[in-house]
């Protein structure tokens, strides 16, 4: 089973974008319309949260399907410091929550390892070469048909 990672983003506590990365080179208006797809996660994440907070509930840091677009299913992964890990994948084969989860966790160490250097700033945007290479890496262990990891980033 394939699963194509089209975009990863990391966004901070105060909804500030803090990483976006598209996986295939991206014209302008293919880079607005995941941003507004990002952007959009960021109500269904807020709503998710309500939706499980209660007076002993543990937050559950993986947030599942978040909603479906008519190109890409948008998943979500929230950390224990605000920061959300959205994940949009294409709606082309059928994806186990298992495999998802795994990836947002590989995601979520990749920026707990990142965040740890000393010299890194909490909150502001992520420019590491180190962090796009490794995120390259753990989205080259789930390709899609066809992909290159050209991309854009911001």
């Amino acid at each position: 089973m394939k699963m194509g990672i089209t975009c990863v983003a990391f966004i901070g506590p105060q909804n500030n974008p803090m990483y976006l990365r598209s996986m295939d080179p991206a014209t302008d208006d293919h880079y607005l319309k995941l941003h507004y797809i990002v952007h959009c996660a960021l109500d269904a994440v807020e709503e998710k949260v309500l939706l499980k907070r209660g007076p002993s509930d543990s937050q559950d840091v993986y947030l599942g399907l978040l909603y479906p677009t008519e190109d890409y299913r948008v998943y979500g992964y929230l950390t224990n410091t605000h920061v959300k890990i959205i994940l949009l994948l294409d709606d082309e084969a059928p994806i186990k929550d298992e495999a998802v989860l795994r990836v947002l966790r590989r995601l979520h160490s990749l920026y707990v390892d990142t965040t740890s250097n000393p010299f890194h700033k909490f909150g502001l945007p992520i420019t590491s070469p180190r962090f796009d290479a490794q995120l390259e890496q753990i989205v080259a262990l789930y390709p899609r048909p066809g992909a290159s990891l050209g991309g854009f980033t911001t």
